[in-house]
């Protein structure tokens, strides 16, 4: 009987728990930035031959007509609005420019990353006040093979801070309680199941 009891304990003493995830983040004050791949339409005001949708090029920069590499990366649009103006300054009189993201990427130090048994595996651009049953939905759940309760939550904003999140109780039995707030950047990991 002893020795059961030290191979239980044993057992239990490898598994890692962590704090369950805060139902909430705080994204309140969340600013989209522009990213690689994503597309921008770029007015320039009385002037509609510098006005053009253009994409970020995988070098973070775009190109438009008297402007050349401009980084659009890691910007938001009223920024980058302000800096085409500077740019367009030296050509046009006051120039006035709206920046309007189109098509969004964003960058990936704000994408969100689902690893392990999820259906589909994959990166998705993080969304204000997205949850986790927004992931789940997006990679189609998890697999049969999944350990859904003992799924971990990495957060990387908070110097990679992890949390247990129970994605069985919310996906299989509809417990809204077991929903919580992603973050830009978190890291949702799925292990497989041991049985």
């Amino acid at each position: 009987m002893g020795v059961l009891a030290c191979a239980v304990a044993g057992l239990t003493g490898c598994a890692t728990t962590y704090p369950p995830a805060p139902p909430t983040a705080s994204t309140s004050d969340y600013n989209y930035l522009i990213g690689a791949g994503d597309t921008i339409n770029i007015v320039v005001w009385r002037n509609p031959e510098l006005s053009m949708s253009v994409p970020v090029r995988p070098d973070g920069k775009i190109t438009t007509p008297l402007v050349e590499d401009l980084p659009a990366a890691g910007r938001d649009a009223t920024t980058l609005a302000r800096e085409i103006e500077k740019a367009l300054a030296k050509y046009i009189r006051d120039p006035v420019v709206t920046v309007i993201v189109t098509s969004f990427v964003g960058p990936y130090s704000e994408q969100v990353r689902v690893v392990g048994e999820a259906a589909k595996p994959q990166t998705l651009s993080f969304k204000k006040q997205m949850s986790l049953l927004d992931v789940m939905i997006a990679v189609g759940g998890i697999t049969d093979f999944a350990d859904g309760n003992r799924a971990t939550l990495l957060r990387t904003s908070e110097g990679n801070k992890q949390y247990s999140v129970r994605l069985r109780d919310l996906i299989k039995r509809g417990d809204v309680s077991a929903n919580v707030e992603v973050k830009p950047g978190d890291v949702l990991i799925i292990p497989q199941s041991w049985f």
